[in-house]
Order: structure tokens, then sequence, then C-alpha cells
């Protein structure tokens, strides 16, 4: 059968390319729905087949979709079950057709397979709906067919289709087929939002105006921070291209440990920044739930909206979660300790780069500690450090006193980079609230005095 895509009013460049490339699709797409009905009518020769509308070549479009299809080399069946998952979407009417009654029963015919959405009123195909597109009543075919729902298939690996168990006894047939919010924002609109904090996604995404000049650590702790930058940059190539991807597990663990304010989510939001990857900060003693199963269900939303995003997943205060474990005295703490180690394994079983944070290294259980690729310690700084510190936190557009000293400063009191930096915001706005002319060194004491009362400590 002869197939024809004019797509001369198509704009093929810019903004609007994923428009032209998914219209393009959409072309094809229902020339397969009218060849369906026609051979089912039978109003086309004998032997005519669903295959001999080809999909259209997409490779003149610089689209996300049209890159994605090349990427992964779809085939004709990979193209329509991705099209059909996301065409309710694009075009819902399209679909209208199998929402033709039977008039025996006043339902919508088994062999279309389809659901009613719990808003959406049109016609929201399954499984049974592809299988009926590509091959109707040929029972070879459709068994062929059911290995796309494989979830090891890349559209379910890669979280382009959202696999939904079923519950016992319902037929794989009966699968919903819906593409992932995220991977329909990167073939429509070239890019995805970020989720937004909330009970669905109890994660924040953290972000920094510093540079890495602003992170003052010693220099060996440097070298192996730059070991996790090493696997953000070369990864794929490692995996992929050296072929050890069958060696190795996928993605990578860190252990951030130290007193508060020593730049551990600085450098995670760092490592984030240098490479273009989201950062999100999970504060797990906020999280960890008293109610049993909660936890797990919290951070598995975590998990899966993650999964081959690119994202660095930050576990604050992890010792709330993966600290010594409960010795077993009832149920709850053997389900609290079930509880850890299937989130630890989703920790193993993640592709990205996860950083657990905490006070003290001896906080989280040993047992745990092997299973990081790295352990980076980040340590109160020196008084050299410090007076790096002190000297790169005040504005340039301020000046300190004369009696300021920051050598004396940086040398009497050890102080962490985090609480420099409320010194700093303390003595400024002194400043500003009594209209001076500088920084007072009277301000800055007042503010180390403040800021060791917090630790328990005096001058």
């Amino acid at each position: 059968m002869e197939q024809i895509f004019d797509t001369s009013n198509l704009v093929k460049s810019g903004s609007q390319a994923n428009a032209a490339a998914i219209q393009t699709e959409l072309i094809w797409f229902e020339q397969v729905l009218q060849l369906r009905s026609a051979i089912n009518f039978g109003n086309v020769p004998a032997g005519t087949s669903i295959f001999d509308v080809q999909p259209p070549d997409l490779s003149a479009y610089p689209s996300k979709y049209a890159e994605f299809i090349a990427q992964n080399q779809l085939n004709f069946e990979e193209r329509l079950l991705l099209f059909l998952a996301m065409v309710s979407q694009v075009k819902p009417q399209c679909l209208d057709i199998f929402l033709v009654q039977n008039s025996a029963t006043g339902q919508i015919f088994t062999e279309f397979g389809g659901r009613k959405g719990n808003v959406f009123s049109g016609f929201l195909p399954t499984a049974e709906t592809f299988l009926f597109i590509i091959a109707a009543d040929d029972l070879a075919l459709r068994f062929d067919l059911l290995r796309l729902f494989d979830a090891k298939h890349p559209l379910f690996v890669l979280d382009v289709l959202e696999y939904e168990p079923l519950p016992p006894g319902e037929p794989v047939s009966s699968i919903p087929l819906h593409i992932n919010k995220n991977w329909f924002e990167e073939f429509t609109t070239g890019e995805r939002s970020r989720p937004r904090f909330s009970t669905e996604f109890p994660a924040q995404l953290i972000e920094t105006q510093m540079e890495p000049d602003d992170l003052v650590l010693p220099a060996h702790i440097l070298d192996q921070l730059e070991l996790i930058d090493a696997w953000l940059a070369h990864n794929e190539t490692m995996m992929n291209e050296f072929a050890l991807k069958r060696k190795l597990k996928p993605g990578f663990r860190a252990l951030f440990f130290g007193q508060p304010g020593t730049g551990k989510s600085l450098a995670a939001a760092l490592l984030g920044k240098k490479h273009g990857f989201p950062v999100y900060r999970i504060d797990l003693s906020r999280i960890v739930s008293k109610y049993i199963g909660e936890t797990g269900k919290n951070l598995s939303k975590v998990f899966d909206a993650a999964e081959n995003q690119q994202w660095i997943l930050f576990f604050d205060e992890a010792d709330a979660l993966f600290g010594k474990r409960t010795n077993v005295s009832d149920a709850r703490d053997r389900y609290a300790n079930q509880e850890t180690s299937y989130l630890l394994q989703r920790i193993e079983d993640h592709n990205g780069l996860v950083i657990l944070a905490s006070n003290f290294k001896q906080n989280i259980d040993q047992a745990f500690l092997r299973r990081f690729q790295s352990i980076v310690e980040f340590p109160i700084p020196q008084a050299d450090q410090r007076l790096k510190l002190w000297k790169q936190s005040f504005s340039e557009l301020t000046k300190l006193e004369s009696k300021v000293n920051l050598n004396e400063i940086a040398n009497k009191y050890e102080l962490s980079g985090g609480v420099i930096i409320n010194v700093v915001r303390y003595a400024t706005l002194k400043m500003l609230k009594d209209e001076a002319a500088e920084i007072r060194q009277k301000d800055i004491l007042e503010g180390i005095k403040i800021e060791l009362k917090k630790s328990g400590r005096t001058m």
C-alpha cells in the first residue's frame, strides 16, 4: 500500500521540531488505525498487512522524540506501542474509533481493550489495544508481541512506559499503557520539569551560586571528590564503550561524614552544578516514619522518580535510617530492619549517584560501609583554611574595622565554614542595623560567641 507523508507545512527546526516530528508520527499512526479498520471490514485486497504502512523517517527532525527512536533503534511494533501510550495526550480523539459499542452488550468491544480514567472520559489504551491493532486475531503474532511487555524491555527499563503490576488473575493484555510524565515532557517540550517537594516526592532541590574555589578542603579530600567527579563525567564511557556493564553494578555510592557546616551539602551541590545534574536533598531525620512501612513507601517514590534521570540523590542525616541496626526484640524491630535492608538494596541498584551524609562515620552501621565506593571525611578546617574562609565570606562591598585581625580570629577559633558564614551574616546585619560604615570587631566576636553557644562551647 502506498503511503504519502505530506510534511511540507511542518517546521523542522527550532522550538517546533518536537511538534513537527510528533505530527509526522501521528499521521502514520492514524494511517495504521485506518488500515486496521479497513482490514477488519474486508475493504482491502487479500493479503494486505498492517505492516504495509511503514513508519516515517524522522532523521530530518532535530527533535528529542526522533533522537530517542534513532538511538534505541525502535522497530514498527515498538514505535506503535510508544505512540499509542502517548497519543491520548497528543490527539485523544483519534482513539474514539474504539468507543463503538457492542449492540449485544452495550459495552465497547472486549477485543479493543481500553479503560476509562478517573476524570478523562475518552478511550485510554491497554496492551490489548496494541495487540488488536497489530495482530487482531493472529495468535502467533499476539504471543510474539507479548515480549514487548517484559519488564526488561528498554521501553520499561528506561521508564518510558510505566509498568503497573497487575492484580492476581488479571491478563497481561489488561496492562494500562501510559507514558512516563518526564519522558512525555522531553518528547514534547524538549526538557523535563523538576518535581516540587511534597508528600509524593519528599526531596528538595538544592542549588548553589558558589564555585569550586569556595569549597575549602584539604588537598587529599579534594582528590577524593575528583573521583566522584570523574564517575559523573565518564560513567557512560566506562560502562558501555569499555564493556564493563556486565561486570560492575550500576551507579555510584558515597558517604560524606563530618560535623555540620564542613561542606558536605556544598560539595554535592557543586558536583551537580558542574555536570548540569539536579541535586535532590532528602532529610532522613524528617522522613523516617514511626509508622511501619511508611518510610519505605516515601523513599521508594524518590527512587522511582530518579531512575535514569541523571539526578544526584543526597540523603542528609543518614544515620537516622542507616545507623546501628536495631536489636530485634519484637515484630516492629524486625520490620524496621527489613525496611532498612530493602532501601539499602534500592540504593545499591540505583543507576545514579547516591550520597549519604552523616555527622559521624561511626554512626553508620559497619555492614553498610562496604557498600560505598567512596567514603569522604569533611574535617573542621585548619587555621590557614579558616583564614581563607573568613576572607572570602565577607562581601567585597563592605569594609572591615581596622582593628579586625582575621588571621588572629582564624587561629584562635576552630569553626567550620558554615559557622563562619553565620557569623558573617550576623556581623553584616549588625552593621546595617546600626548604619555603621564598617563591620566591627565586637560584632564578629559576638557572632562567634552565639555560634559557640549553640554547640555548648564558650569563648
